[in-house]
């Protein structure tokens, strides 16, 4: 049976144009499906649990979403609520559900998919032979698992099955592939297999896949052969090129894309341009094997203070990594000196904006800046020795002298304090799958009636 999904954007928070998103529910979609995060932006959305995006933009966005679904009478879903996908994230999302449910005078079933893994399961599941590296890989113990803040398994297209067979109006998921909120429905209804996961993948950032990505809305219509994407902005064109070129987005392989229970095979895929707006797909394959859940963790990797001061003066922003070169060696012996603290205890860096911040010594690139920024970060034990180390360093970033034979400079600070507490530095811990006897066995789903 035909099955015709509406992805309104490739994350909620990112926007998308509303003329679209009316264009698509228009078209009578089966399912509304959006991505709710990833792990682009780092560990610390796990790592705290927390989403990244704002809790008003998300509202905003979310509200227009659940007046379509009224409007087209057809489930809503988010996978990966929060960024990051665990409990309390998908809890956030769903205070925000009924709050939009109260003031649109909707009542709504809500399913919420629980993703999170109590860091014992995972001990026994590592104990038990079922947890295996993926590359790269850190070594993990019981010890180290009960360290970490948030562990999370990502759903895959059957634990979304298991909520859409619920019944519920809005499903609100935990940490999923970013695929699986797509694809589930189609699979459930029979549609070709290869054509799920690989309509699915195309179709997980929205307009990404068109000519103006940032315009957010797409239908993808699923059958028995193969599947159609269409963007819905009026300037925004799906073509072969711009569709094929999505099995390169954030995936090693071209050719093939791993999810729970199998991978997709996209090898003898056609892209068919059927006119100027859409793209036929055919000769995608899945093939069935082991049924795993990649695994995410983050633990606590310190506490960290950041200085900030900008280098105006020729001299300086000419011998900018000397000068830091000079200033990290005085600093590191006078924090020995000072508060007993040897370089095992704390990282101390400094990054030149406007030189080489983001690649560092594989910078290949030189320029003539005006001048430099200098951010100093340092990482400590504590949030207490962190704050103290950047009290100490913060003279010598404002007035150190390139050299002892010149006058003492004075540097700019953006603001003041010139120092920032930033509080808790998380770092993934998890890379790994955890191989499963049922799909469920990981994951929770509870369903509830809310609204007017």
């Amino acid at each position: 049976m035909p099955t015709r999904v509406l992805v309104p954007s490739g994350v909620l928070g990112l926007g998308f144009d509303r003329g679209a998103l009316a264009r698509g529910v228009a078209m009578r979609p089966d399912i509304i499906a959006i991505d709710g995060g990833s792990t682009d932006s780092g560990p610390f959305s796990l790592g705290a649990g927390q989403s990244k995006y704002a809790r008003a933009a998300t509202k905003s966005e979310w509200r227009d979403l659940m007046q379509a679904r009224a409007t087209a009478g057809v489930p809503l879903i988010i996978g990966t609520a929060g960024t990051c996908g665990a409990d309390a994230t998908v809890d956030w999302m769903y205070d925000i559900t009924c709050e939009l449910a109260a003031e649109l005078g909707q009542r709504v079933s809500i399913a919420r998919l629980y993703s999170s893994q109590p860091a014992d399961r995972v001990a026994k599941a590592l104990q038990d032979g079922q947890i295996s590296p993926l590359t790269p890989a850190p070594a993990i113990d019981a010890t180290g698992l009960a360290a970490m803040t948030n562990i999370v398994a990502l759903a895959g297209a059957e634990q979304v099955q298991a909520a859409l067979n619920t019944g519920a109006d809005i499903i609100i998921a935990g940490r999923t592939t970013d695929t699986a909120t797509i694809a589930a429905l189609p699979l459930l209804r029979g549609d070709h297999a290869g054509a799920a996961w690989h309509g699915a993948k195309i179709a997980e950032c929205g307009a990404l896949c068109s000519t103006n990505p940032t315009s957010g809305v797409i239908v993808v219509d699923f059958d028995e052969a193969g599947f159609t994407v269409e963007a819905m902005h009026e300037t925004a064109l799906c073509t072969p090129h711009s569709v094929s070129a999505h099995m390169l987005y954030e995936n090693t392989d071209p050719f093939i894309l791993y999810e729970p229970g199998g991978h997709l095979d996209v090898t003898d895929a056609r892209y068919r341009a059927l006119d100027a707006r859409r793209v036929r797909v055919e000769g995608s394959s899945w093939v069935p094997g082991r049924y795993t859940v990649k695994l995410e963790g983050a633990r606590v990797a310190g506490y960290q203070t950041t200085i900030i001061a900008v280098l105006r003066s020729r001299h300086y922003v000419s011998n900018a990594k000397a000068w830091v070169e000079k200033l990290t060696h005085y600093l590191t012996a006078a924090i020995a000196a000072r508060m007993g603290l040897s370089s095992e205890h704390y990282t101390l860096e400094f990054r030149l904006m406007g030189v080489d911040s983001a690649l560092g010594g594989q910078e290949n690139r030189s320029g003539d800046p005006v001048e430099v920024g200098v951010l100093g970060i340092v990482t400590a034990r504590t949030q207490e020795e962190a704050a103290e180390i950047g009290k100490l360093i913060n003279p010598f970033v404002l007035h150190y002298p390139l050299t002892e034979e010149e006058e003492l400079p004075t540097f700019a600070f953006p603001y003041s304090p010139a120092t920032t507490d930033r509080g808790a530095l998380y770092e993934f811990a998890l890379n790994h799958v955890m191989e499963l006897q049922d799909p469920m066995e990981a994951f929770r789903l509870v369903v509830t009636e809310v609204g007017a």
